[in-house]
């Protein structure tokens, strides 16, 4: 099992180094869709020069064109603290430490979303091979995306960038000490 992981992540690797990072912008609302030819429409609206003003050029980078961070190198890939994982780009409530897991992909990864509907999946068919992008229902931002090799009880693992979320702490992480100890 560990060895299929290994080798899936150094040909996640070779692709994203062969073709780059940047994937050009797919999650734009006024693009269509490639499967169903339709525009997708999101309730956050704003123009490139307001999202370029809000984000930092990081974020930017993931959540509006479509990037990819490396693995093992954002801010929530290991984190464990109880909390909820809020769209970076609007606040948008997506995961919550409950169902965050430890993949070994080098980027944060859930079984399931904190509720139904806070995700739209779009087929992506870039760098020769078929995956599932994740975007922000609310927004249209690029989280991430899903693949069907994720644990009980859902099967999916939502494999996200951290820079496309912010890590909002329970209280019950706030009063935990660095080693982890109450």
């Amino acid at each position: 099992m560990i060895w299929r992981v290994y080798l899936k992540l150094c040909l996640l690797l070779a692709l994203l180094t062969a073709a780059g990072c940047h994937a050009g912008s797919t999650n734009d609302p006024a693009a269509p869709n490639p499967t169903t030819n339709t525009t997708m429409k999101f309730p956050v609206q704003k123009t490139d020069a307001e999202w370029r003003k809000e984000l930092t050029p990081e974020q930017y980078a993931v959540l509006r064109e479509a990037g990819t961070e490396r693995p093992f190198t954002g801010q929530y890939w290991n984190t464990k603290d109880p909390g909820i994982y809020r769209c970076a780009a609007c606040g948008a409530v997506i995961f919550t430490s409950d169902t965050k897991f430890d993949s070994g992909c080098g980027w944060p990864s859930f079984y399931d979303l904190a509720a139904k509907g806070t995700v739209v999946l779009r087929d992506d068919d870039k760098y020769g091979m078929h995956r599932t992008e994740v975007l922000c229902a609310n927004c249209g931002s690029h989280l991430g995306h899903v693949f069907d090799d994720g644990p009980a009880p859902t099967g999916q693992r939502y494999c996200i960038n951290s820079v496309s979320m912010k890590f909002e702490p329970t209280k019950e992480a706030a009063t935990n000490t660095p080693d982890g100890k109450k």
